[in-house]
Protein backbone atom coordinates (compact mmCIF):
# COMPACT_ATOMS: atom_id res chain seq x y z
CA UNK A 1 0.00 0.00 0.00
CA UNK A 2 1.37 3.43 -0.95
CA UNK A 3 2.15 5.84 1.90
CA UNK A 4 -0.30 8.52 2.94
CA UNK A 5 0.20 12.14 3.86
CA UNK A 6 -1.94 14.80 5.52
CA UNK A 7 -2.96 18.28 4.44
CA UNK A 8 -4.10 20.63 7.20
CA UNK A 9 -5.84 23.99 6.81
CA UNK A 10 -9.26 25.61 6.66
CA UNK A 11 -11.29 23.89 3.95
CA UNK A 12 -14.29 25.10 1.95
CA UNK A 13 -16.12 23.18 -0.76
CA UNK A 14 -19.56 22.58 -2.28
CA UNK A 15 -21.50 19.36 -1.91
CA UNK A 16 -24.16 20.39 -4.44
CA UNK A 17 -25.44 23.52 -6.21
CA UNK A 18 -26.08 26.41 -3.76
CA UNK A 19 -28.36 28.08 -6.33
CA UNK A 20 -30.81 25.24 -5.64
CA UNK A 21 -30.29 24.45 -1.96
CA UNK A 22 -28.62 27.54 -0.46
CA UNK A 23 -25.70 27.46 1.94
CA UNK A 24 -26.53 23.94 3.13
CA UNK A 25 -24.72 22.94 -0.08
CA UNK A 26 -21.46 24.26 1.37
CA UNK A 27 -19.15 22.52 3.83
CA UNK A 28 -16.68 24.71 5.76
CA UNK A 29 -14.18 23.30 8.25
CA UNK A 30 -12.20 25.93 10.12
CA UNK A 31 -9.46 23.47 11.11
CA UNK A 32 -9.60 20.47 8.83
CA UNK A 33 -7.36 17.65 7.71
CA UNK A 34 -7.36 15.70 4.48
CA UNK A 35 -5.53 12.38 4.16
CA UNK A 36 -4.26 11.59 0.66
CA UNK A 37 -3.11 8.25 -0.70
CA UNK A 38 -1.95 7.66 -4.29
CA UNK A 39 -3.34 11.07 -5.26
CA UNK A 40 -6.85 10.47 -3.89
CA UNK A 41 -8.68 11.63 -0.80
CA UNK A 42 -9.07 8.74 1.64
CA UNK A 43 -10.15 10.68 4.73
CA UNK A 44 -11.45 14.20 5.32
CA UNK A 45 -12.82 15.99 8.34
CA UNK A 46 -12.08 17.99 11.47
CA UNK A 47 -8.45 17.87 12.58
CA UNK A 48 -9.42 16.58 16.00
CA UNK A 49 -10.82 13.43 14.40
CA UNK A 50 -7.92 12.80 11.99
CA UNK A 51 -4.56 12.50 13.70
CA UNK A 52 -1.17 11.76 12.12
CA UNK A 53 0.15 8.23 11.97
CA UNK A 54 3.76 7.53 12.87
CA UNK A 55 6.01 9.09 10.23
CA UNK A 56 3.12 10.48 8.22
CA UNK A 57 4.07 13.62 6.28
CA UNK A 58 2.05 16.77 7.00
CA UNK A 59 1.55 19.71 4.66
CA UNK A 60 0.46 22.38 7.11
CA UNK A 61 -1.33 25.38 5.59
CA UNK A 62 -2.99 26.71 8.71
CA UNK A 63 -3.87 30.37 8.28
CA UNK A 64 -4.80 29.73 4.64
CA UNK A 65 -8.02 28.57 2.95
CA UNK A 66 -8.08 25.48 0.74
CA UNK A 67 -10.74 25.06 -1.96
CA UNK A 68 -10.99 22.46 -4.73
CA UNK A 69 -8.86 23.03 -7.82
CA UNK A 70 -10.47 25.48 -10.21
CA UNK A 71 -12.07 24.15 -13.40
CA UNK A 72 -11.87 26.29 -16.55
CA UNK A 73 -14.52 25.09 -18.99
CA UNK A 74 -13.43 27.14 -22.02
CA UNK A 75 -9.99 28.44 -22.95
CA UNK A 76 -7.74 28.63 -26.06
CA UNK A 77 -4.12 27.74 -25.35
CA UNK A 78 -2.81 28.98 -28.73
CA UNK A 79 -4.22 32.43 -28.02
CA UNK A 80 -1.89 33.26 -25.13
CA UNK A 81 -0.15 35.88 -27.23
CA UNK A 82 -3.33 37.67 -28.34
CA UNK A 83 -4.51 38.32 -24.79
CA UNK A 84 -5.22 42.02 -24.14
CA UNK A 85 -5.40 42.96 -27.84
CA UNK A 86 -7.17 46.20 -28.58
CA UNK A 87 -10.36 47.30 -30.19
CA UNK A 88 -12.37 44.60 -31.97
CA UNK A 89 -15.48 42.50 -31.52
CA UNK A 90 -15.75 38.80 -32.27
CA UNK A 91 -15.62 38.42 -36.06
CA UNK A 92 -12.98 41.13 -36.52
CA UNK A 93 -11.10 39.66 -33.53
CA UNK A 94 -10.77 36.35 -35.35
CA UNK A 95 -9.49 37.93 -38.57
CA UNK A 96 -7.13 40.46 -36.99
CA UNK A 97 -5.67 38.53 -34.06
CA UNK A 98 -6.72 34.89 -33.71
CA UNK A 99 -6.16 33.41 -37.16
CA UNK A 100 -2.68 34.96 -37.69
CA UNK A 101 -1.57 33.76 -34.26
CA UNK A 102 -2.93 30.23 -34.68
CA UNK A 103 -1.26 29.84 -38.09
CA UNK A 104 2.08 29.44 -36.27
CA UNK A 105 1.05 26.21 -34.54
CA UNK A 106 1.98 23.89 -37.38
CA UNK A 107 5.44 24.18 -35.79
CA UNK A 108 5.82 21.62 -32.96
CA UNK A 109 8.36 23.83 -31.19
CA UNK A 110 5.97 26.79 -31.10
CA UNK A 111 3.22 24.50 -29.84
CA UNK A 112 5.37 22.89 -27.13
CA UNK A 113 6.74 26.17 -25.78
CA UNK A 114 3.29 27.76 -25.71
CA UNK A 115 1.66 24.72 -24.12
CA UNK A 116 4.27 24.66 -21.36
CA UNK A 117 3.83 28.35 -20.62
CA UNK A 118 0.03 28.05 -20.78
CA UNK A 119 -0.18 25.12 -18.36
CA UNK A 120 2.20 26.73 -15.89
CA UNK A 121 0.13 29.90 -16.01
CA UNK A 122 -3.05 27.93 -15.31
CA UNK A 123 -1.39 26.31 -12.29
CA UNK A 124 -0.10 29.66 -11.04
CA UNK A 125 -3.74 30.75 -11.00
CA UNK A 126 -5.03 27.63 -9.24
CA UNK A 127 -6.65 26.06 -12.31
CA UNK A 128 -6.11 22.30 -12.22
CA UNK A 129 -8.52 21.17 -14.97
CA UNK A 130 -9.48 22.88 -18.23
CA UNK A 131 -11.36 22.24 -21.46
CA UNK A 132 -8.96 23.57 -24.08
CA UNK A 133 -9.01 24.53 -27.75
CA UNK A 134 -5.97 23.63 -29.83
CA UNK A 135 -5.63 24.78 -33.43
CA UNK A 136 -6.43 22.91 -36.64
CA UNK A 137 -2.91 21.45 -36.55
CA UNK A 138 -2.46 18.03 -34.96
CA UNK A 139 0.92 19.23 -33.69
CA UNK A 140 -0.83 21.69 -31.40
CA UNK A 141 -2.79 18.95 -29.64
CA UNK A 142 0.12 16.51 -29.48
CA UNK A 143 2.23 19.16 -27.76
CA UNK A 144 -0.52 20.09 -25.34
CA UNK A 145 -1.20 16.53 -24.24
CA UNK A 146 2.50 15.78 -23.79
CA UNK A 147 2.95 18.81 -21.53
CA UNK A 148 -0.23 18.06 -19.56
CA UNK A 149 0.76 14.43 -19.05
CA UNK A 150 4.19 15.48 -17.78
CA UNK A 151 2.44 17.56 -15.09
CA UNK A 152 -0.04 14.75 -14.23
CA UNK A 153 -2.98 17.06 -14.97
CA UNK A 154 -6.61 16.29 -15.69
CA UNK A 155 -7.09 18.12 -18.98
CA UNK A 156 -9.36 17.88 -22.02
CA UNK A 157 -8.37 19.23 -25.44
CA UNK A 158 -9.05 18.84 -29.12
CA UNK A 159 -7.96 19.72 -32.63
CA UNK A 160 -10.03 22.47 -34.25
CA UNK A 161 -12.18 21.30 -37.18
CA UNK A 162 -12.52 24.16 -39.70
CA UNK A 163 -13.07 23.65 -43.43
CA UNK A 164 -14.28 27.09 -44.57
CA UNK A 165 -14.33 30.84 -43.85
CA UNK A 166 -10.76 30.84 -42.55
CA UNK A 167 -7.24 31.24 -43.99
CA UNK A 168 -5.93 28.31 -46.00
CA UNK A 169 -3.13 27.96 -43.44
CA UNK A 170 -5.77 26.91 -40.92
CA UNK A 171 -8.45 25.05 -42.89
CA UNK A 172 -8.68 21.29 -43.09
CA UNK A 173 -11.16 19.09 -44.97
CA UNK A 174 -14.07 16.95 -43.89
CA UNK A 175 -11.99 13.80 -44.27
CA UNK A 176 -8.73 15.11 -42.83
CA UNK A 177 -10.47 16.60 -39.80
CA UNK A 178 -12.20 13.28 -39.14
CA UNK A 179 -9.03 11.23 -39.66
CA UNK A 180 -6.83 13.54 -37.58
CA UNK A 181 -9.35 13.71 -34.73
CA UNK A 182 -9.82 9.95 -34.75
CA UNK A 183 -6.07 9.36 -34.55
CA UNK A 184 -5.71 11.82 -31.66
CA UNK A 185 -8.59 10.17 -29.80
CA UNK A 186 -7.00 6.76 -30.21
CA UNK A 187 -3.63 8.07 -29.04
CA UNK A 188 -4.61 10.30 -26.12
CA UNK A 189 -8.17 9.90 -24.89
CA UNK A 190 -8.23 8.13 -21.53
CA UNK A 191 -4.45 8.12 -21.22
CA UNK A 192 -3.46 9.07 -17.68
CA UNK A 193 -5.84 11.93 -16.77
CA UNK A 194 -6.38 13.19 -20.31
CA UNK A 195 -9.56 13.42 -22.35
CA UNK A 196 -10.39 14.40 -25.91
CA UNK A 197 -12.94 16.93 -27.15
CA UNK A 198 -14.23 16.89 -30.72
CA UNK A 199 -13.79 20.58 -31.55
CA UNK A 200 -15.49 22.28 -34.49
CA UNK A 201 -14.58 25.97 -33.92
CA UNK A 202 -18.11 27.23 -34.51
CA UNK A 203 -20.82 26.78 -37.09
CA UNK A 204 -19.61 29.45 -39.55
CA UNK A 205 -16.25 27.74 -40.08
CA UNK A 206 -17.63 24.24 -40.69
CA UNK A 207 -19.73 22.90 -43.53
CA UNK A 208 -22.68 20.68 -42.76
CA UNK A 209 -20.59 17.74 -43.90
CA UNK A 210 -17.87 18.55 -41.38
CA UNK A 211 -20.38 18.95 -38.54
CA UNK A 212 -21.79 15.55 -39.53
CA UNK A 213 -18.25 14.11 -39.32
CA UNK A 214 -17.98 15.53 -35.81
CA UNK A 215 -21.23 13.78 -34.93
CA UNK A 216 -19.89 10.55 -36.36
CA UNK A 217 -16.87 10.79 -34.05
CA UNK A 218 -19.13 11.32 -31.04
CA UNK A 219 -21.12 8.22 -31.94
CA UNK A 220 -17.96 6.15 -32.39
CA UNK A 221 -16.42 7.43 -29.13
CA UNK A 222 -19.37 8.25 -26.86
CA UNK A 223 -17.24 9.17 -23.84
CA UNK A 224 -15.36 12.02 -25.55
CA UNK A 225 -16.49 15.64 -25.24
CA UNK A 226 -17.85 18.09 -27.79
CA UNK A 227 -16.46 21.63 -27.46
CA UNK A 228 -17.58 24.58 -29.56
CA UNK A 229 -19.02 28.10 -29.49
CA UNK A 230 -22.68 29.11 -29.50
CA UNK A 231 -24.46 32.46 -29.77
CA UNK A 232 -21.61 34.64 -28.58
CA UNK A 233 -22.19 37.69 -30.75
CA UNK A 234 -25.27 39.07 -32.53
CA UNK A 235 -23.50 39.47 -35.88
CA UNK A 236 -22.25 35.89 -35.52
CA UNK A 237 -25.83 34.71 -34.97
CA UNK A 238 -27.00 36.61 -38.07
CA UNK A 239 -24.18 35.03 -40.10
CA UNK A 240 -25.16 31.55 -38.94
CA UNK A 241 -28.75 32.13 -40.06
CA UNK A 242 -27.55 32.96 -43.59
CA UNK A 243 -25.14 30.02 -43.74
CA UNK A 244 -27.71 27.50 -42.47
CA UNK A 245 -31.09 28.85 -43.68
CA UNK A 246 -32.80 25.50 -43.09
CA UNK A 247 -31.96 25.49 -39.36
CA UNK A 248 -34.51 26.93 -36.95
CA UNK A 249 -31.86 28.64 -34.84
CA UNK A 250 -28.16 28.49 -34.01
CA UNK A 251 -28.37 25.47 -31.70
CA UNK A 252 -30.42 23.60 -34.29
CA UNK A 253 -27.39 23.71 -36.60
CA UNK A 254 -25.56 21.54 -34.08
CA UNK A 255 -28.61 19.42 -33.26
CA UNK A 256 -29.01 18.39 -36.89
CA UNK A 257 -25.52 16.84 -36.78
CA UNK A 258 -26.08 15.09 -33.44
CA UNK A 259 -23.80 17.37 -31.45
CA UNK A 260 -26.12 18.39 -28.62
CA UNK A 261 -25.81 15.78 -25.89
CA UNK A 262 -24.28 15.06 -22.52
CA UNK A 263 -20.59 16.04 -22.49
CA UNK A 264 -21.26 18.76 -25.09
CA UNK A 265 -20.00 22.13 -23.88
CA UNK A 266 -21.15 25.30 -25.63
CA UNK A 267 -19.12 28.39 -24.84
CA UNK A 268 -20.95 31.70 -24.29
CA UNK A 269 -24.60 30.93 -25.18
CA UNK A 270 -25.65 34.53 -24.61
CA UNK A 271 -28.34 35.07 -27.25
CA UNK A 272 -30.58 32.00 -26.88
CA UNK A 273 -34.25 31.46 -27.60
CA UNK A 274 -36.53 29.63 -25.16
CA UNK A 275 -36.42 26.64 -27.49
CA UNK A 276 -32.62 26.53 -27.33
CA UNK A 277 -32.63 26.74 -23.53
CA UNK A 278 -35.05 23.82 -23.36
CA UNK A 279 -33.00 21.75 -25.79
CA UNK A 280 -29.80 22.29 -23.82
CA UNK A 281 -31.59 21.18 -20.67
CA UNK A 282 -33.36 18.20 -22.23
CA UNK A 283 -30.14 16.95 -23.81
CA UNK A 284 -28.05 17.48 -20.64
CA UNK A 285 -25.62 19.71 -22.54
CA UNK A 286 -23.53 22.34 -20.73
CA UNK A 287 -22.68 26.00 -21.06
CA UNK A 288 -19.37 27.68 -20.35
CA UNK A 289 -20.01 31.22 -19.12
CA UNK A 290 -17.09 33.47 -20.06
CA UNK A 291 -17.82 36.81 -18.41
CA UNK A 292 -14.37 38.30 -18.93
CA UNK A 293 -14.29 37.80 -22.70
CA UNK A 294 -17.98 38.67 -23.10
CA UNK A 295 -17.18 42.06 -21.58
CA UNK A 296 -13.78 42.52 -23.24
CA UNK A 297 -15.02 41.73 -26.75
CA UNK A 298 -18.40 43.35 -26.12
CA UNK A 299 -20.53 40.29 -26.83
CA UNK A 300 -23.31 40.68 -24.23
CA UNK A 301 -24.55 39.58 -20.82
CA UNK A 302 -25.16 35.92 -20.01
CA UNK A 303 -28.49 35.08 -18.34
CA UNK A 304 -27.40 32.89 -15.42
CA UNK A 305 -30.81 33.09 -13.74
CA UNK A 306 -32.35 31.55 -16.85
CA UNK A 307 -29.77 28.76 -16.79
CA UNK A 308 -30.68 27.96 -13.18
CA UNK A 309 -34.40 28.05 -13.95
CA UNK A 310 -33.99 25.76 -16.98
CA UNK A 311 -31.65 23.40 -15.08
CA UNK A 312 -28.81 23.80 -17.57
CA UNK A 313 -25.33 22.92 -16.32
CA UNK A 314 -22.98 25.91 -16.23
CA UNK A 315 -19.26 26.23 -15.59
CA UNK A 316 -16.94 29.21 -15.86
CA UNK A 317 -14.43 29.84 -18.64
CA UNK A 318 -11.72 32.45 -18.86
CA UNK A 319 -11.70 32.23 -22.67
CA UNK A 320 -8.11 33.40 -22.96
CA UNK A 321 -7.21 35.18 -25.30
CA UNK A 322 -10.61 36.92 -25.57
CA UNK A 323 -10.62 36.90 -21.80
CA UNK A 324 -7.96 39.11 -20.25
CA UNK A 325 -6.88 36.87 -17.36
CA UNK A 326 -6.14 33.23 -16.56
CA UNK A 327 -7.62 33.72 -13.09
CA UNK A 328 -10.91 32.07 -12.21
CA UNK A 329 -10.99 34.33 -9.17
CA UNK A 330 -11.20 37.18 -11.68
CA UNK A 331 -13.80 35.23 -13.64
CA UNK A 332 -15.93 35.00 -10.49
CA UNK A 333 -15.52 38.75 -10.00
CA UNK A 334 -16.77 39.50 -13.53
CA UNK A 335 -19.54 36.91 -13.29
CA UNK A 336 -20.87 38.66 -10.21
CA UNK A 337 -20.83 42.02 -12.01
CA UNK A 338 -22.49 40.70 -15.17
CA UNK A 339 -25.39 39.41 -13.10
CA UNK A 340 -25.56 42.65 -11.08
CA UNK A 341 -26.15 44.47 -14.37
CA UNK A 342 -29.23 42.28 -14.79
CA UNK A 343 -30.51 42.88 -11.24
CA UNK A 344 -29.39 39.42 -10.13
CA UNK A 345 -27.00 38.79 -7.23
CA UNK A 346 -24.98 35.58 -7.33
CA UNK A 347 -24.03 34.37 -3.85
CA UNK A 348 -20.41 33.71 -2.85
CA UNK A 349 -21.28 30.04 -2.49
CA UNK A 350 -22.68 29.89 -6.04
CA UNK A 351 -19.58 31.57 -7.43
CA UNK A 352 -17.38 29.00 -5.71
CA UNK A 353 -19.60 26.24 -7.05
CA UNK A 354 -19.33 27.53 -10.63
CA UNK A 355 -15.54 27.60 -10.41
CA UNK A 356 -15.22 24.12 -8.87
CA UNK A 357 -17.97 21.49 -8.64
CA UNK A 358 -20.16 23.29 -11.18
CA UNK A 359 -17.35 23.19 -13.69
CA UNK A 360 -16.75 19.52 -12.90
CA UNK A 361 -20.46 18.82 -13.44
CA UNK A 362 -20.47 20.77 -16.70
CA UNK A 363 -17.62 18.57 -17.94
CA UNK A 364 -19.18 15.39 -16.50
CA UNK A 365 -16.07 14.90 -14.38
CA UNK A 366 -17.71 15.24 -10.97
CA UNK A 367 -16.91 11.62 -10.06
CA UNK A 368 -13.22 12.59 -10.19
CA UNK A 369 -12.92 16.25 -9.15
CA UNK A 370 -14.85 19.27 -7.86
CA UNK A 371 -14.88 18.80 -4.07
CA UNK A 372 -13.26 16.90 -1.23
CA UNK A 373 -15.47 13.81 -1.29
CA UNK A 374 -13.75 10.55 -0.33
CA UNK A 375 -12.23 8.86 -3.37
CA UNK A 376 -11.83 11.97 -5.49
CA UNK A 377 -8.53 13.19 -6.87
CA UNK A 378 -6.77 15.58 -4.52
CA UNK A 379 -6.46 18.66 -6.75
CA UNK A 380 -6.62 21.76 -4.51
CA UNK A 381 -5.90 25.48 -4.36
CA UNK A 382 -4.42 27.10 -1.26
CA UNK A 383 -5.60 30.71 -1.00
CA UNK A 384 -3.80 33.37 1.02
CA UNK A 385 -5.90 36.17 2.51
CA UNK A 386 -2.73 38.08 3.40
CA UNK A 387 -1.43 38.09 -0.17
CA UNK A 388 -1.91 41.83 -0.68
CA UNK A 389 -2.26 44.73 1.75
CA UNK A 390 -5.87 45.29 0.70
CA UNK A 391 -6.81 41.63 1.13
CA UNK A 392 -5.14 41.58 4.55
CA UNK A 393 -6.94 44.75 5.64
CA UNK A 394 -10.31 43.46 4.47
CA UNK A 395 -9.70 40.11 6.21
CA UNK A 396 -9.76 41.91 9.55
CA UNK A 397 -13.46 42.67 9.01
CA UNK A 398 -14.63 39.09 8.36
CA UNK A 399 -17.08 37.40 10.70
CA UNK A 400 -17.93 34.22 8.70
CA UNK A 401 -16.80 32.07 5.78
CA UNK A 402 -19.09 33.86 3.31
CA UNK A 403 -17.37 37.18 3.88
CA UNK A 404 -13.98 35.46 3.78
CA UNK A 405 -14.81 33.81 0.46
CA UNK A 406 -16.43 36.83 -1.17
CA UNK A 407 -13.42 39.02 -0.43
CA UNK A 408 -11.09 36.51 -2.09
CA UNK A 409 -13.39 36.24 -5.11
CA UNK A 410 -13.67 40.00 -5.54
CA UNK A 411 -10.12 41.09 -4.66
CA UNK A 412 -8.11 37.98 -5.46
CA UNK A 413 -6.02 37.01 -8.47
CA UNK A 414 -2.90 34.91 -9.01
CA UNK A 415 -1.22 36.69 -6.08
CA UNK A 416 -3.75 35.09 -3.73
CA UNK A 417 -2.81 31.56 -4.88
CA UNK A 418 -0.29 30.48 -2.25
CA UNK A 419 -0.02 26.98 -3.66
CA UNK A 420 -1.60 24.57 -6.09
CA UNK A 421 -1.78 20.87 -5.25
CA UNK A 422 -1.96 18.22 -7.97
CA UNK A 423 -2.96 14.79 -6.68
CA UNK A 424 -2.20 16.09 -3.21
CA UNK A 425 1.34 17.23 -3.93
CA UNK A 426 2.54 20.83 -3.70
CA UNK A 427 3.69 22.51 -6.91
CA UNK A 428 4.89 25.84 -5.59
CA UNK A 429 6.56 24.53 -2.44
CA UNK A 430 8.05 21.20 -3.48
CA UNK A 431 11.19 21.71 -1.41
CA UNK A 432 9.51 23.41 1.55
CA UNK A 433 9.59 21.85 5.02
CA UNK A 434 6.53 20.26 6.56
CA UNK A 435 5.38 23.51 8.12
CA UNK A 436 5.34 27.00 6.71
CA UNK A 437 5.50 29.77 9.26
Amino acid sequence: MSPTHLIRSSFLHCLEDPAKTGNTAVDYIADGTCRVQAGRIVNFGDSQSITPKDGERILDYRGKLIVPGFVDTHIHYPQVDVIASYGTQLLDWLEKYTFPCESRFHDPEVAAETAAFFLDELLNNGTTTALVFGTSHTASVEAFFKEAAARKLRMIAGKVMMDRNAPTTLTDTVQSSYDDSKALIERWHGKDRLGYAVTPRFAPTSTREQLDAAGKLLNEYPDVHLHTHLSENLKECEWVSTLFPDSEDYLAVYEQSGLVRKRSVFAHSIHLSDREWKSLSDNKASISHCAMSNLFIGSGLFNYAKAVKENVRVGLGTDVGGGDSFSLLRACNETYKVQQLQNQSVSPASLLYLATLGGANALDLDEHIGNFAIGKEADMVVLDEQATPLLARKANTHSNWEERLFTLLMLGDDRAVFDTLILGESLKHKTAPEHWG
